[in-house]
């Protein structure tokens, strides 16, 4: 779906928050960014990005655009995912300065005033930076971890401490929009577009309801089409692990040849061949794995299909769904 044009009156800030099984903590989400928002200026916009949530977020989206004209809502038509959601959301947001933040209230809205001040430095967006996150100690140490590989894999620096939640200019904005590939990470989009960064210390608030959905599978998942999309690395490590091997194997040859020769080898080896066959197998299995989940990603993007699909849209003079 195309984004709507911008208003002649474009507030001033905008922020976009996608919202996924959060009827717990949607109303004091808005209250509490009402409260920091209106410190800054009385223009400003809410833009809650439901990605089919199952409870009852949207109606909750619904009272709460109903009642002020500063919030709106998009319902997606399926579960896209938090990033998508968070296209969704930038596509339809008018502000000269957009915050993005996860709806859990992890990512407190009071930090905002702070974000804005320190753009006064002259950065194009800066990033939250959490100093103590308030997540359980296995995942703080997989989510080192996951960002650990990711850099390596991708070449671009990754810090486990920073996530959506930060303050972007416009034109910052605008470049992440260009990019429409269909798998979307929102943080190493900001990364690869550049512009002048800055990153503030932030507290990084204990979840008050619910439990985090994003699961192992779910963020290994997501680590590798991040690194399918991003990098040629593992490509480029499987070659040099070929090329490796068959180095070795050529320094094997005249080392067996010399044994042979030598009248060491007296019976030729049944196991030693079969494990080579096995292992040389599984190396080619591998690596011809990796060359197609990169076709198929390729075949994905190539089908340019819409990045999202917007099912309802709650705002001032809209009627709720029956």
């Amino acid at each position: 779906m195309k984004p709507r044009a911008y208003s002649l009156a474009r507030p001033q800030f905008s922020v976009v928050s996608p919202v996924y099984q959060a009827n717990a903590t949607v109303e004091e989400l808005v209250q509490r960014l009402h409260a920091a928002l209106q410190l800054l200026s009385p223009a400003y916009e809410i833009i809650l990005v439901d990605d089919r949530s199952t409870d009852d977020s949207w109606a909750r989206i619904e009272a709460l655009a109903g009642q002020d004209g500063r919030v709106r809502g998009l319902r997606l038509s399926r579960n896209f995912g938090q990033h998508r959601a968070i296209t969704a959301g930038l596509d339809h947001c008018h502000g000269e300065w957009v915050v993005v933040l996860d709806c859990d209230l992890q990512d407190r809205p009071e930090e905002i005033p702070a974000l804005f001040a320190a753009t006064r430095q002259g950065f194009d967006l800066v990033l939250a930076c959490r100093t103590q996150r308030r997540d359980v100690w296995h995942t703080r140490l997989l989510s080192r971890l996951f960002y650990w590989v990711l850099a390596y894999l991708t070449g671009l620096p990754q810090n486990p401490e920073i996530g959506n939640f930060g303050i972007y200019h416009r034109r910052v904005i605008a470049a992440v929009l260009a990019l429409r590939e269909s798998i979307r990470y929102f943080p190493t989009m900001v990364r690869w577009v550049g512009f002048r960064a800055g990153y503030l210390p932030v507290e990084h608030a204990a979840r008050p309801a619910g439990r985090s959905t994003y699961s192992l599978s779910r963020r290994l998942g997501l680590g590798l089409d991040i690194v399918l999309v991003s990098s040629d690395k593992p490509l480029r490590l499987a070659v040099q692990a070929g090329g490796l091997l068959a180095a070795g194997a050529l320094l094997f040859v005249p080392i067996t040849l010399v044994r042979y020769w030598l009248g060491l080898i007296l019976q030729p080896g049944y196991a030693s061949l079969i494990i080579s066959i096995w292992f040389f197998s599984g190396l080619l299995l591998a690596a011809l794995g990796l060359v197609g989940l990169y076709v198929g990603k390729t075949f994905e993007q190539v089908k340019n299909r819409p990045l999202y699909l917007i099912d309802e849209v709650a705002e001032p003079g809209s009627p709720p769904a029956s």
